[in-house]
């Protein structure tokens, strides 16, 4: 996390270490994770939503949400400057190397705010997929708000210090203030606790869901973004794009949700 470039700037590293219910309607369940995302442990369910962006060589490189058959949402600094045809969405699996369904991009659209905030894009896939897409909630919820953060990021805070799991990571968080998070756009953006000082989003795990549920389902309330203080991993609490707040501009390219 940023620092916008903490959550992928090691990638190259990270690559080089890399290259239950389904559907989202079904109930969350929740268990004992082990120390292991930072601080979190393997998923405890298959999410169907739940996407790794990776090169065609396979190499997993941001977290991303499908949210339409055909339509991951994900951060903007995941896909900058990349090419459709160089990025595949491995869809709906545990194993960012197996599993799931795999569907090549055919369109990458940034937000035309993005700077630093509106940190936002979309991933057009060249086929619609059979995963059980995540609904965008109807709000992000106020302080105090239960979340969870799901990603293939590294699972140490040493930038390069570890490769990204196999195995995908899930971290049960919560929102915090605003004031908590420095150089947070609180309108357009959410900042979400460290548990105990050491756990949280990491290398690899920008663009991923930040989900909450609600009436036994996962819902999506953001895509991870950078950090809210400091230059390293879950040392300060983290901040997330609000995919509820982008939800108009959202359905202005892939139609209504």
């Amino acid at each position: 996390m940023k620092v916008r470039t903490l959550l992928v700037g090691v990638l190259a590293a990270v690559a080089t270490a890399v290259v239950a219910p389904s559907a989202a309607t079904a109930a969350p369940e929740d268990g004992p994770m082990a120390p292991m995302i930072v601080g979190g442990g393997n998923a405890t369910q298959t999410y169907s939503f739940m996407v790794s962006l990776q090169n065609t060589s396979g190499g997993h490189f941001c977290g991303g949400s499908l949210i339409k058959s055909n339509w991951v949402v994900t951060a903007a600094h995941c896909v900058q400057g990349k090419s459709p045809s160089g990025v595949v969405a491995r869809i709906g699996t545990t194993n960012r190397t197996s599993g799931g369904t795999v569907a090549r991009a055919s369109r990458i659209i940034i937000h035309p705010n993005y700077r630093t905030a509106y940190d936002i894009a979309l991933v057009q896939l060249s086929s619609g997929v059979t995963q059980a897409p995540v609904r965008i909630s109807a709000a992000s919820g106020a302080v105090g708000t239960p979340t969870r953060a799901i990603g293939w990021g590294q699972t140490c805070a040493t930038p390069g210090g570890c490769g990204a799991p196999v195995t995908l990571q899930q971290l049960d968080t919560s929102i915090v203030a605003d004031s908590r998070c420095g150089g947070i756009t609180g309108s357009i953006e959410i900042c979400t606790n460290n548990p105990g000082g050491v756990a949280g989003a990491c290398y690899g795990d920008s663009g991923g869901p930040e989900v909450k549920a609600v009436g036994g389902a996962w819902e999506l309330i953001g895509a991870t973004s950078r950090s809210g203080g400091g230059s390293q991993c879950a040392r300060a609490p983290s901040i997330y794009s609000d995919v509820v707040a982008h939800k108009a501009w959202i359905e202005q390219h892939t139609g209504a949700l």
